[in-house]
């Protein structure tokens, strides 16, 4: 005790605190400071412990008066002052290393000091406060498990309707079943017929571009040969306007512009039947243009909706990965579930155990007790009887010493006369010996003389 891994409190805060935390009713009221300063009442000590274990250990302090008669014990009022104090004492041996102190005598009961007192008094309080703050811990405990368990129950029942929408969203029902395969079929129709008509379009517009080149050709050619034509016209009005020239030549002259003038007209002609035909094919590309216009249209819509599967099929997938680690949690969840079930259960068993044990302890105490209180009582009936018996056979005894005593002169009066007769028979007997001797003697000199006779 003299290097303490413990505070030791002050008389008033042991005092306050036994008052609050283990006393009870009126023995709470009357602790006072003077119980335990200067010197600490014996029985203000002992009623101190007796409280402790009944608050720790649920033993009753009446308990400790009772006497175990497991023998039969000669004189067992002489043992009950003494058994609330061994029985205390030795309870609390067994207590005190948990408040670690090892050295606790039973002068500490009977005798005991202030410092000392102070010391294992401050002990019991430290164990106290360490096994409230851990029964607040396992309070709280109880209760984050009581919590898990509801958010396990939650995350299941989130997890089965997930379950639920992934199916719903997975399974096509059966009369939609029919339109999802007319979609699909469509769907490759139309794929095939876009990229038969994406060839298409892209040949009409190589051949297009090939026109175009052409047709600016022969417009170049045109605006060409009109630029010719008009600066022919402007050198022949000034070639007549200078030159006088003869009749047959401005006749030939006429002819060839004649046929220039058919040759350029019959080209025109050429070139605009050309231009009707190029816009003809351009009226039919631009309508290919609109239906190509239309079939694009159709393809981003086809487009958007494939996005919208990838997006379902995306969310399908981060649910199953969702559902994979809710499913996984759930795993974690139910193993240390059942971990928790199995130690709820194995305490539960042990407290079963316990409370069984100590029902049937409590139950063969009473019993105990019912068959001491019996015993006594028989064994003071007995000791009644045996006290009556003892005076009855006193008395006997005095009179069978009377009697021996009476017996015992009759005998020695017998045993004279009985040796006066043993003297006289065994002398009578020697001489019938004797006698008898001599009688043999006789005969045997008879028979010998008798054999030799004959």
């Amino acid at each position: 005790m003299t290097e303490n891994t413990f505070p030791v409190y002050t008389a008033d805060a042991i005092v306050n605190f036994y008052r609050t935390e283990v006393l009870t009713g009126q023995e709470a009221k009357h602790l006072t400071r003077s119980d335990l300063a200067p010197a600490p009442k014996p029985e203000t000590v002992q009623t101190l412990y007796m409280r402790v274990l009944h608050l720790l250990y649920r033993f009753r302090p009446e308990c400790h008066s009772m006497v175990p008669l497991l023998e039969n014990i000669q004189y067992p009022v002489n043992h009950e002052g003494a058994t609330a104090i061994m029985s205390v004492y030795m309870r609390m041996r067994q207590f005190l290393p948990m408040c670690f102190v090892y050295d606790f005598s039973l002068n500490d009961l009977l005798a005991p000091k202030k410092q000392r007192t102070l010391s294992v008094l401050s002990a019991i309080m430290n164990f106290l406060y360490f096994r409230k703050q851990r029964m607040e811990m396992v309070l709280e405990k109880q209760a984050k498990f009581r919590a898990d368990m509801d958010r396990l129950q939650a995350y299941s029942k989130g997890i089965l309707e997930a379950e639920k929408k992934i199916e719903m969203l997975t399974t096509i029902p059966p009369e939609q079943q029919a339109e999802a395969d007319e979609l699909a079929a469509a769907l490759s129709e139309l794929q095939a017929t876009t990229v038969h008509e994406y060839q298409e379009v892209n040949a009409i517009n190589e051949t297009i571009a090939e026109w175009k080149a052409k047709i600016a050709e022969k417009t170049q050619k045109l605006a060409q040969v009109k630029v010719d034509v008009s600066n022919l016209k402007e050198d022949v009005g000034k070639l007549k306007s200078q030159i006088v020239e003869s009749p047959e030549e401005l006749k030939t002259q006429m002819e060839r512009m004649r046929e220039n003038v058919k040759n350029i007209k019959h080209s025109i002609e050429e070139t605009d039947e050309r231009v009707v035909e190029l816009q003809n094919m351009v009226q039919t590309v631009t309508q290919t243009e609109a239906e190509i216009q239309q079939m694009y249209h159709l393809l981003q819509d086809l487009e958007s909706s494939m996005n919208n599967t990838k997006q379902r099929q995306e969310e399908h997938h981060e649910l199953m990965v969702q559902y994979e680690k809710k499913h996984k949690e759930l795993k974690n969840l139910c193993s240390e579930e059942g971990q928790l079930k199995r130690t709820l259960g194995m305490k539960l068993d042990k407290v079963s155990k316990q409370n069984i044990r100590r029902q049937k302890k409590k139950e063969m105490k009473e019993q105990h007790v019912q068959e001491v209180l019996g015993q006594c009582n028989q064994i003071y009936q007995k000791r009644e009887d045996m006290a009556d018996k003892i005076q009855e056979i006193s008395r006997e005894t005095q009179q069978l010493k009377a009697k021996i005593q009476s017996l015992r002169d009759v005998c020695s009066k017998e045993t004279e006369k009985a040796q006066a007769l043993y003297d006289t028979l065994s002398m009578s007997i020697d001489e019938l010996h004797k006698r008898v001797d001599a009688h043999v003697e006789d005969m045997k000199h008879d028979v010998a003389k008798m054999s030799a006779v004959f």
